[in-house]
């Protein structure tokens, strides 16, 4: 589409926002996002103001036939935000969060990120669980089913949404709440963003902080193996207020940890409380005192500084490749395995994090198309680098330390976590899928919306 065309001055004119065609300025920026290996070209990029410019461009791309990507946060390791050719919807200027405390309702919007929903929400002392990277988008990650630190207490971020906003590809603005559409708002809860652009999300809230217990302690790899199997006794049976994350890594200059061990690599298990600082101690004792500990740092810490503390590790700009295994326990010989694995990590950025779920996330929901109660952790190796020169070096470690790994995953990934933009969809939605793609079929027809983990729309 050219700048001059008629179709171009059309839709410029219907909106409140910016139209953004290749080759200008802007374009490259609005087309960026996290994983710096995704370099996709839109025909056309167009940054909404509000709902009403979302479905003008909705309804300028079904008259046209065109695929629609959809941006947010930009944080997807697939980089499904964008894709070359079609349009692309940039929600990153709709990020207003407005909060009704005496309901605990959260109302926010598209392109709002982690950081807006924590600040906003916690100004009246609540909090609604999310990731643990405070610049990811809310809409990729409730869509996808969403956990954090708060997750097996309250559950996922989907579990907390009770309605949304939606243009649909028809470009036809709906409400969707368990009374007017409950077959599409389970769809919303898991189902990725294969049913329309969300423009408000309303989510549930709940009471934290403003200070939790938070923190890492950390031991060196050489112990790694034996606290891995430790953890795995321990840490499904903690109390739904503690979750607690290992992650295999390079030791950064952390002020609390001897310099010997900069740069070394070490085992981090990083510990959340969300109740009584007196309960919060006897939870995580078990943990924290286990072996000989290197380093420990684990104290007060207000809530919305403990949801951004892993935002450099994560930060925009670097290549990323990750695998996503769903676990029902750490049991032999994983441990050793991992360690095993996480000595030949490539680079310092690199590392292997597993997730804790289980209590609330366990916990059956009819109404949520999110399909892995059952796994108890999320195991994610992640290659991080900076130059396309490791690329394949990167690669290969990924490939040749999570093959014996993976034959001991249960089925199914974490559809966020899935770094591969398309193949993966039954691991993704797993018992779900039959039922979504009937609800495809129903919203997007067409399959306007397919820059994502897509289901393709079949007949009931």
């Amino acid at each position: 589409m050219m700048q001059d065309s008629a179709d171009f001055t059309q839709l410029t004119a219907a909106l409140r926002g910016d139209v953004i065609p290749p080759n200008q300025p802007g374009y490259d920026a609005a087309r960026s996002v996290w994983n710096a290996m995704i370099d996709r070209r839109p025909d056309l990029i167009v940054r909404c103001r509000g709902a009403a410019d979302v479905q003008a461009v909705m309804r300028f791309a079904a008259q046209r036939g065109m695929p629609v990507a959809v941006k947010g946060g930009g944080h997807n390791i697939a980089g499904t935000a964008v894709a070359d050719g079609g349009l692309l919807i940039d929600l990153s200027l709709m990020r207003g969060v407005h909060i009704e405390p005496k309901q605990r309702l959260a109302m926010v919007e598209g392109g709002a990120l982690l950081s807006d929903l924590d600040r906003e929400s916690q100004a009246y002392g609540l909090a609604t669980p999310a990731g643990v990277v405070s610049s990811t988008g809310v809409g990729g990650l409730a869509l996808g089913g969403g956990f954090g630190w708060l997750s097996r207490k309250h559950g996922l971020t989907a579990d907390n949404l009770i309605a949304a906003d939606l243009v649909t590809p028809a470009g036809e603005q709906v409400t969707v709440d368990a009374e007017s559409d409950p077959e599409l708002l389970w769809g919303l809860r898991g189902g990725g963003g294969n049913f329309g652009v969300v423009t408000r999300f309303t989510f549930r809230l709940h009471q934290v902080g403003p200070q939790v217990m938070f923190g890492p302690t950390i031991w060196r790899l050489e112990d790694a193996p034996a606290v891995l199997r430790h953890y795995g006794e321990i840490a499904p049976h903690l109390p739904r207020e503690a979750c607690v994350w290992a992650d295999l890594a390079t030791a950064p200059p952390l002020p609390f940890l001897d310099e010997r061990h900069h740069g070394e690599k070490v085992l981090i298990l990083m510990q959340f409380h969300a109740g009584e600082a007196a309960e919060a101690e006897t939870a995580l004792a078990p943990l924290r005192n286990f072996g000989a500990p290197i380093g420990d740092a684990v104290g007060p810490t207000d809530y919305v500084e403990a949801q951004s503390r892993l935002d450099d590790v994560y930060e925009k700009g670097a290549r990323n490749y990750w695998r996503a295994f769903n676990l029902h326990a750490l049991s032999d010989p994983l441990p050793s395995r991992l360690a095993t694995a996480a000595a030949a990590m490539p680079t310092p950025q690199s590392d292997i994090l597993i997730c804790l779920l289980g209590g609330a996330v366990a916990e059956a929901n009819p109404a949520a198309a999110y399909p892995h109660r059952d796994a108890m952790f999320s195991i994610t190796p992640g290659a991080r680098w900076m130059s396309a020169d490791d690329d394949q070096m990167c690669l290969d470690w990924i490939k040749t330390a999570f093959e014996p790994i993976a034959s001991m995953a249960k089925p199914g990934a974490y559809v966020n976590f899935i770094a591969e933009s398309a193949g993966r969809e039954r691991d993704a939605y797993g018992a779900s899928y039959a039922r979504l793609a009937a609800l495809k079929a129903r919203l997007d027809p067409h399959n306007r919306l397919r820059s994502n983990q897509n289901i393709r729309p079949t007949a009931s």
